[in-house]
């Protein structure tokens, strides 16, 4: 999985708790068999879970990544290659 994936779950999660945050304590409004709060409430409950979940995509995919960089000083420029391993890497 990638960063950016937990990151954009992060983010939609902190605008859904917003957003469910000013529909239930901003709001007010009484119709009949729809309740905006209760709409607040479920975009509450959905944001703190894709907030976590989105949290827990980053670091995980921070935690998986190694990166391998070799230099080669035998040409007039230096030149660099980037590698990039997924697993488990001990400092």
């Amino acid at each position: 999985m990638y960063t950016a994936t937990g990151t954009g779950l992060a983010a939609l999660g902190i605008v859904l708790v917003t957003v469910g945050a000013i529909l239930r304590y901003a709001v007010y409004v009484s119709t009949d068999g729809f309740s905006i709060n209760t709409v607040g409430v479920i975009l509450l409950a959905v944001g703190i879970a894709s907030f976590v979940i989105g949290i827990i995509a980053f670091a995980a995919s921070a935690y998986g990544k190694r990166t391998i960089v070799e230099r080669e000083h035998s040409a007039p420029g230096e030149r660099e290659r980037v590698f990039q391993e997924h697993g488990h890497s001990m400092p």
